[in-house]
């Protein structure tokens, strides 16, 4: 299994993105994605630099179930994970079904993370590349 994050609206505070996932070639899911802007790869502030990743299965107690994107140039622990807010990501991913401003503060957030992630954990494998194109 493969999956492409295409960035498609830069922000000052975040970056609005679609996360498809493949199985030979053929599109198995579509969903919405939400980061943080590019900041310079800056730890907790930045979203993940444009490239090809692995992402592995990973458990914690705070997300559950969710994926963590292996081999960031200068960074470490960058998750795909549940969460609305630009301000929940902290240089992650979260993943959602479509993007509404929830708390009416002016920026876009992803709606039914939870539902998202295990909607994704029903589909992909224990491990996957991604691609990330801006």
């Amino acid at each position: 299994m493969k999956a492409i994050l295409k960035r498609l609206i830069h922000e000052d505070k975040q970056t609005l993105s679609s996360l498809k996932f493949y199985q030979d070639e053929c599109e198995v899911l579509s969903v919405k994605a939400l980061e943080l802007p590019d900041s310079g790869n800056q730890r907790s502030i930045s979203r993940v630099p444009a490239g090809k990743y692995i992402c592995v299965l990973r458990w914690s107690e705070k997300y559950g179930w969710h994926y963590h994107i292996q081999d960031v140039p200068g960074r470490t622990l960058i998750l795909i994970h549940f969460g609305n807010y630009y301000t929940d990501t902290r240089g992650c991913v979260l993943v959602g079904n479509a993007f509404v401003d929830l708390n009416k503060d002016g920026y876009k957030d992803v709606t039914s993370s939870n539902k998202t992630m295990k909607r994704i954990l029903s589909i992909a494998p224990e491990e996957f590349e991604l691609t990330i194109i801006d």
